[in-house]
């Protein structure tokens, strides 16, 4: 079974096109104003548009306002609802059935216990993806570089699919598939040159790294 690849936080065309040129199955649009990758709806519209139908869609909120999902989704066709703050399972599964998305839930991991969290949402999202736990004092749930201890995935029952995410990189991501047996992983600050500035060059190498897994 290959692993997939998601780049996030894409927000230019030129990023958008090396995503979809090296494989990517999905794409991610961040909508959270304090990220360095956050875009409008019209932005993120127009880059929509220059998605082939194979490539899956993502849309990223943080503890949004269910109005500000609605308006995104009436101006950029997302097919997935990725949500990286504290939403309740019960709001993850509203926004799912109001707009009839497949709906994922960032669990924030430090320790063994964290990965529990995910158990909760089962029947409310269709996918887990575990990231590291943001450092305290950030503003970013996500997005910061930092990597967690794969080794906590060993062993672990999981409730539903799920992905990786978190300080991965094109030198890391074949270690990180081999400890955890990952099926899909999500990049986002592992290919840029600064925080928000996609680098054509490491999301080509990033995907050629899963490829070849």
């Amino acid at each position: 079974m290959p692993v997939t690849a998601k780049i996030c936080g894409i927000s230019t065309p030129e990023a958008l096109d090396a995503a979809v040129r090296a494989g990517a199955s999905h794409v991610g649009f961040v909508f959270f104003p304090k990220s360095p990758r956050n875009i409008s709806g019209e932005q993120a519209a127009a880059l929509a548009r220059r998605v082939p139908d194979h490539v899956g869609k993502v849309g990223l909120f943080v503890d949004p306002d269910p109005a500000f999902v609605a308006a995104t989704l009436a101006t950029v066709a997302l097919d997935v609802l990725q949500l990286h703050g504290a939403e309740s399972p019960a709001l993850a599964a509203s926004l799912g059935a109001a707009h009839r998305k497949e709906v994922w839930k960032a669990i924030p991991v430090r320790t063994r216990a964290d990965l529990a969290e995910g158990a909760k949402y089962r029947g409310a999202v269709q996918r887990l993806l575990y990231d590291a736990k943001p450092p305290k004092g950030s503003e970013l749930p996500g997005g910061n570089g930092l990597r967690f201890d794969w080794k906590l995935l060993e062993g672990h029952a999981h409730s539903m699919s799920w992905m990786l995410s978190g300080g991965l990189d094109a030198a890391n991501v074949a270690d990180a598939v081999a400890i955890t047996s990952a099926r899909m992983v999500d990049v986002s600050s592992g290919v840029e040159s600064a925080p928000g500035v996609k680098n054509v060059d490491k999301i080509a190498a990033f995907l050629q790294a899963v490829a070849a897994l």
